[in-house]
């Protein structure tokens, strides 16, 4: 039960203002039990869906002020809001699938597809599959990965190196982000 609060609770925070993506949990959790891991994805996915839920109707409501907030969450920039607000533009509710790819915050999508004229049953349902596959794929890949090249003699040791990986991709990400 606690694997799924957590990724519940840790895909409502993400889709909202908290800056690490649930897939640090799901991929540590993959490692302790895949079977638990795969359904806790579902969680964080409606977690994460609640949470875009909650950011598109501030953006409905009131973009400016919710776009000033994004702004001061890390690694968050006008030039990323803008380019986000052109995909929605140009490509509606598909425009999703791009953040994945390009390590956009799902949160600014959020905000930016009311403006974009992108409805929020449009856009939830392209969440469902945009957010999933990536937790999926790191919730059954990243625990394969730390454990052919990890050799850690226990699941702590391995546990304790998936999350020294994440550490050293967020900064990365944080800085390729600042320039």
């Amino acid at each position: 039960m606690a694997t799924k609060l957590i990724a519940l609770l840790w895909g409502f925070a993400e889709g909202t203002l908290f800056f690490f993506v649930p897939d640090v949990f799901l991929s540590a959790a993959g490692l302790v039990d895949r079977r638990r891991a795969f359904i806790a994805c579902f969680y964080a996915l409606a977690g994460s869906m609640l949470g875009g839920t909650v950011m598109y109707l501030w953006g409905a409501s009131d973009a400016p002020a919710a776009l000033r907030v994004l702004d001061a969450v890390p690694a968050i920039s006008p030039a990323m809001m803008e380019t986000v607000r052109t995909q929605l533009i140009d490509l509606g509710a598909w425009g999703v699938f791009a953040g994945p790819l390009g390590g956009v915050p799902y949160k600014i999508y959020a905000v930016q597809a009311p403006g974009a004229s992108v409805g929020l049953v449009s856009f939830l349902l392209v969440s469902i599959p945009a957010r999933v596959i990536r937790f999926i794929a790191v919730t059954l890949i990243a625990p394969l990965v730390i454990r052919k090249w990890g050799r850690q003699k226990t699941q702590q040791g391995n546990i304790l190196l998936m999350l020294g990986a994440w550490a050293v991709f967020y900064v990365f990400y944080f800085i390729s982000k600042a320039q």
